[in-house]
């Protein structure tokens, strides 16, 4: 597992914690970890029932299994970054999140294990069929909303615990092979088959359920 960089993510959180740090307001700086990957968060908040949030999520996954009956290696990339606007309760840890996201996530499948596979209902030789590659994103610009908790010990140290969903949207998949069998027309009519198959299956990915816990320091 490797860990990736949202470069745009953190240069805009990096930006708007210096803006806010600079104002001498209600600032706070925070790490998360949760099934967006591990992330970095900034916070102000102008008036006692809202704050703003602003943050980064990046992590790299591998995995295999198998997608419409064919067995790959996989990598999900997971690469966000995001600005919620937070209502909180009064007398209450509780709070309403909802927001934005700049959502770069992906699943990177890849097989080349050398062995005949059934595409489209017919079966192929691998040795035609050479690497087979799927690549499925989503929308570049996703909405979230969810709860969550904030949790604060002295006014300064805090924990926060979220529990939402991302909406993605519809997938889009792409998949190739790299063989010789790539040249037959009808190879590449049961190729569509087979991806219009995989991106059925993908779509139970459209909504993305996100949990995090996040620890935060208050300025």
């Amino acid at each position: 597992m490797n860990i990736s960089h949202s470069k745009a993510g953190f240069l805009a959180l990096a930006l708007l914690a210096t803006g806010i740090a600079n104002a001498d307001n209600d600032f706070g700086i925070g790490f998360k970890v949760g099934t967006l990957g591990l992330g970095v968060e900034a916070s102000w908040q102008p008036l006692p029932f809202l704050d703003v949030r602003v943050g980064a999520n990046s992590y790299d996954y591998n995995d295999n299994g198998s997608r419409a009956g064919i067995p790959y290696d996989a990598t999900l990339v997971l690469d966000t970054y995001y600005v919620t606007g937070n209502f909180h309760f009064p007398i209450s840890p509780m709070r309403i999140t909802a927001g934005v996201y700049s959502n770069g996530n992906e699943f990177i499948m890849a097989n080349d294990d050398g062995v005949d596979l059934d595409i489209g209902g017919v079966t192929y030789p691998s040795a035609g069929i050479g690497t087979l590659t799927s690549v499925t994103s989503f929308g570049s610009t996703a909405p979230y909303l969810g709860i969550g908790f904030d949790f604060t010990l002295a006014g300064k140290v805090g924990l926060n615990f979220d529990l939402g969903v991302l909406w993605q949207g519809e997938p889009e998949v792409t998949l190739e092979a790299s063989g010789l069998l790539a040249q037959d027309a009808g190879f590449l009519a049961m190729l569509e088959v087979e991806r219009q198959q995989l991106e059925d299956e993908m779509s139970d990915f459209k909504a993305w359920p996100v949990i995090s816990l996040g620890f935060v320091y208050k300025f």
